[in-house]
């Protein structure tokens, strides 16, 4: 069962989830500061974090953007609202996902898998290693690669751009990127996508602003080129 290190500064809340995670199975360790969340981090090693963002001191968007600064470990966010302008920011910041709480502990259970799932196979026929312009995508290893130097991606970015690139120039709405990439078959949060976008395209587009592979289609969703 996957570690999990949870990061959260109410009791009630961090002992309520520690409980149900360990009931399940999982290896968690536990801290109420997201200075005490770092250290634990390089100790206990953890397959997932589980990060409250109203965190007292160093708050949950600035650990998440620590984390990011060295590693690619999957980012789940706790917060008490959902239409928090702190969630798009924590998105910003390299989170995978989002929980709003208080949450069951079966629903947490299944953003964690749905968040560490990785795609098993190639599939489709198509090569282990795809070329599209200057990027090379290994399905197979699961790493992309741009002018033959390797781009760091976070779980959610790599999904993305492995579902987007496996049919170019089809258009995907956001809400069938959620049910696809996220696993979210419900009315999802739109933000997640956008958000995710936004990171993709600032690791693979020489210019961002003016992207090449992934493309707006306004009122539709996105598409992968490359132009």
């Amino acid at each position: 069962m996957p570690r999990v290190l949870l990061i959260e500064d109410d009791p009630s809340v961090r002992e309520g989830v520690e409980l149900g995670l360990r009931r399940r199975g999982h290896d968690v360790r536990t801290a109420a500061t997201g200075e005490a969340g770092l250290a634990a981090l390089a100790e206990f090693r953890p397959d997932l974090l589980l990060l409250d963002l109203m965190l007292p001191g160093m708050n949950g968007v600035q650990v998440c953007r620590r984390v990011r600064e060295s590693s690619q470990l999957p980012i789940i966010m706790l917060t008490a609202r959902g239409d928090d302008f702190d969630v798009v920011i924590g998105l910003e910041a390299g989170a995978d996902d989002y929980i709003v709480k208080p949450a069951r502990t079966e629903v947490i259970e299944a953003r964690i898998r749905a968040v560490l799932r990785r795609i098993e196979e190639p599939g489709g026929g198509r090569p282990a290693v795809e070329f599209h312009g200057e990027l090379a995508v290994d399905r197979a290893g699961l790493t992309v690669a741009k002018s033959g130097e390797r781009v760091s991606l976070a779980p959610s970015e790599l999904k993305l751009l492995l579902h987007l690139c496996a049919a170019p120039e089809q258009v995907f709405s956001r809400q069938q990127l959620l049910e696809h990439v996220w696993e979210h078959s419900y009315h999802g949060d739109a933000r997640l996508v956008d958000a995710c976008v936004r990171r993709l395209r600032n690791k693979i587009e020489d210019v961002p602003g003016s992207p090449r592979y992934i493309q707006t289609l306004r009122g539709f969703g996105y598409r992968f080129g490359p132009l």
